[in-house]
């Protein structure tokens, strides 16, 4: 298996360009006319356009990298069976589809491609704000992609990001709408001045952006809600880690793709010195 390189991550873009925009015209039908919803096994909620968006991606995959196997939120919520596989693509057609059924523009298209357990590449789309994130050869880029219209990669007028240095006086930090007392002690603990509630993986997207310092999530997540947002968010800069400060890896079947608690910074970990008063529990 070679590694991906800074060819094969535009010609992932490029060919999933028009699936995307497809999978975001359906969502915003689905926004714009009301949405109903069921409650899948795990009594999370899941709609007609968390389905249909999943099939429009997973098809563009798996017709263009036929040999990359593909992990998918409601495939495998149906039941589809997963072996363990060196490089794998990662799929939240849908992330925040709680928001979603609530009305709340803050729900994301999430592709990511793991290698060896490394989120080598990630795509995220914001169809509500028509903002494309995603990891290129050197890096992290962002563009401005209208859902109308037939836009090709060629067309993309890309701009680079890069994560902000932290100052600790005036910490910005984005926090899960679910954010939980063990979040709010953390930002506690390290002086965040200001903690803006905001859903789906836009958190990793404006962090790498330079619009934020950090994101601590100690709560359940699965492996598709992060990997595109840490492949972007690491292309700019920062970094994702587990609470003992290793890196956030992906891959994991026998815990069926559940993530443990991690925190997204805009740089390098900022906790030296309350690394100790963090929870111990997760995945």
């Amino acid at each position: 298996m070679n590694p991906i390189d800074g060819k094969e991550r535009d010609a992932f873009i490029a060919a999933l360009l028009p699936a995307v925009l497809e999978a975001a015209r359906l969502e915003m039908s689905h926004f714009a006319n009301g949405v109903s919803f069921e409650q899948k096994a795990d009594r999370t909620p899941v709609t007609a356009a968390d389905r249909e968006a999943e099939a429009v991606i997973v098809g563009a995959l798996r017709s263009f990298a036929p040999d990359i196997a593909v992990v998918a939120e409601e495939e495998i919520a149906a039941g589809a069976a997963c072996t363990y596989a060196r490089r794998f693509f990662l799929v939240d057609a849908l992330d925040g589809t709680r928001l979603f059924i609530r009305g709340k523009p803050e729900f994301s298209i999430n592709v990511a491609c793991i290698e060896d357990g490394v989120a080598k590449f990630g795509l995220i789309y914001l169809p509500p704000s028509e903002r494309l994130f995603v990891t290129r050869a050197d890096g992290a880029y962002e563009a401005v992609v209208p859902i109308k219209g037939d836009v090709k990669y060629e067309d993309l007028n890309f701009k680079r990001l890069s994560t902000r240095t932290p100052d600790p006086r005036t910490l910005v930090a984005f926090n899960s709408r679910s954010s939980g007392a063990a979040s709010s002690n953390l930002l506690a603990l390290l002086n965040v001045h200001e903690a803006k509630p905001l859903g789906s993986s836009m958190k990793f997207c404006l962090i790498a952006a330079g619009e934020g310092d950090l994101y601590a999530r100690f709560g359940e997540t699965c492996e598709w809600d992060t990997a595109a947002g840490q492949a972007i968010l690491e292309a700019a800069g920062g970094s994702v880690t587990n609470l003992d400060g290793s890196p956030l890896t992906y891959g994991h079947y026998e815990r069926q793709f559940r993530n443990p608690y991690f925190i997204a910074w805009g740089r390098q970990p900022l906790w030296r010195g309350v690394l100790a008063e963090l929870p111990r529990t997760g995945a």
